[in-house]
């Protein structure tokens, strides 16, 4: 432990050359992390990587502190965890190289935004959901208002899209002659996450006289509080909206498009990480660099009398 100390006592002793190497060690370390989780347009995905960031930090102390077994142990786990992260983030790191290799990585630092505001969201949804009502076509859209939902509260997840939104994609996942149309589409933000997701079904008495589908609706926003789902009958192809287990019905697009507004956020972005890690990173760094400032001027005197 003594020789921990002495360490760190060498380390704010040492000369500016090695604080000015270790602040650009720190800020290159950062800007590789932005860089990665810029790419990720998951929450889900965001926490897999932060754990594994977390992982490596502890085994970097673990090694400080020299404890040797830990540190075995910590460093195979890292090791595993980014061949595995490796399996999963493919697209993301693809996405990473062809923009290293383009020279395009100062397009990662801009937030961009596939819908300008919630006003896009909503008319991407409200003109879809028109048309489908006026073919009496079928249709589930569950929209996340809040924090992602969790897929146990689904009987089954569905097959993951990852997809941007538009009007023609759901018109075309709700149609009868494709593989994706029974079930519900998941909506985050602006991206179309998953779809063929199968509800539960609401159980209250009120509801055993609906569909399927208005069922299933009621089912979710019972178990799940921060969602809506948008429902299309197939029969009379009536527009439905479901919040908190209870059915709002039957509904004009023009009033659909003001629930939705309503219930929507001010904006949707692409990608949800950046702004959050860009955030962390003016804490991180003014936190850095006032606790540098104030190392600096209780060494500063010392450093000038030893001069003398």
């Amino acid at each position: 432990m003594l020789t921990l100390w002495q360490n760190w006592l060498n380390a704010f002793l040492a000369p500016t050359s090695s604080w000015v190497t270790t602040l650009a060690d720190i800020s290159l370390v950062l800007l590789v992390t932005f860089l990665m989780l810029s790419l990720i347009g998951e929450r889900q995905t965001l926490w897999m990587v932060r754990g594994f960031v977390i992982l490596m930090l502890v085994a970097f102390l673990s090694k400080t502190l020299a404890l040797t077994r830990l540190n075995f142990l910590l460093n195979n786990l890292v090791l595993g965890a980014a061949l595995a992260m490796a399996m999963v983030l493919q697209s993301e790191i693809r996405r990473f190289l062809e923009q290293l290799g383009r020279g395009q990585l100062l397009q990662l630092f801009s937030s961009r935004k596939a819908l300008s505001a919630k006003s896009d969201v909503v008319d991407e949804v409200v003109d879809a959901v028109k048309e489908l009502s006026q073919n009496r076509t079928g249709a589930l859209i569950i929209i996340e208002t809040a924090d992602p939902i969790d897929k146990r509260d689904f009987s089954v997840p569905g097959v993951k899209l990852n997809a941007e939104l538009s009007k023609e994609l759901l018109q075309t996942i709700f149609q009868t002659s494709t593989l994706l149309h029974d079930g519900a589409v998941l909506m985050r933000g602006s991206r179309i996450v998953a779809a063929s997701v199968i509800l539960p079904i609401s159980e209250r008495t009120a509801a055993r006289r609906l569909g399927t589908r208005h069922r299933a609706a009621m089912g979710i926003t019972e178990r799940v509080e921060n969602c809506i789902c948008v429902v299309v009958s197939e029969e009379t192809g009536s527009i439905s909206l479901a919040e908190r287990g209870i059915l709002n019905r039957p509904l004009t697009s023009s009033k659909l498009r003001e629930l939705l507004q309503n219930r929507l956020s001010q904006s949707v972005e692409l990608e949800a990480v950046a702004p959050d890690l860009r955030n962390l990173s003016r804490r991180l760094s003014g936190q850095s660099m006032l606790w540098f400032s104030k190392a600096w001027e209780r060494f500063r005197p010392s450093a000038s009398r030893e001069r003398k």
